[in-house]
């Protein structure tokens, strides 16, 4: 959450994308503290499509004040849902492993076995375009 909470304030936009049923996932962002520290997400279940479609990404990109064509990163454990759908999208990949996929052929930019480790990443990586132009406005 403080990693979370510091991206923003270096001027990340921080969105989620997440597939489920509406109540549950919506739940979830509540009970966890998660909404009050993102700028939007996009929840399959509300919004009649699911990752990895285009379509969510764009919803919670508009949601964070943002366009997919900014650029950004996609952190995510499904190789279908989140790295697919995320590169897509023209996002860059973080796959966090959980070796429920093993052997698999996959595209993304960086492989992690937990969220420490892709945050590190994001915070190290290029920022998106939109950074450069918040930061000087």
């Amino acid at each position: 959450m403080d990693e979370l909470a510091e991206l923003r304030e270096l001027g990340w936009r921080v969105g989620i994308v997440t597939n489920g049923m509406a109540d549950n996932q919506l739940g979830k962002l509540r009970r966890t503290g998660l909404a009050d520290v993102v700028d939007g997400y996009a929840v399959s279940g509300s919004e009649g499509v699911c990752k990895p479609e285009l379509w969510l990404f764009e919803i919670a990109a508009q949601r964070c004040g943002a366009t997919l064509d900014q650029g950004g990163w996609m952190v995510g454990d499904s190789l279908i849902a989140d790295i697919q759908g995320a590169r897509t999208a023209g996002l860059r990949t973080i796959w966090i492993d959980r070796g429920t996929w093993p052997g698999e052929e996959h595209q993304a930019d960086h492989v992690v076995n937990d969220i420490v480790e892709a945050m590190a990443i994001v915070r190290a990586g290029q920022q998106p375009e939109h950074f450069t132009r918040r930061r000087h406005v």
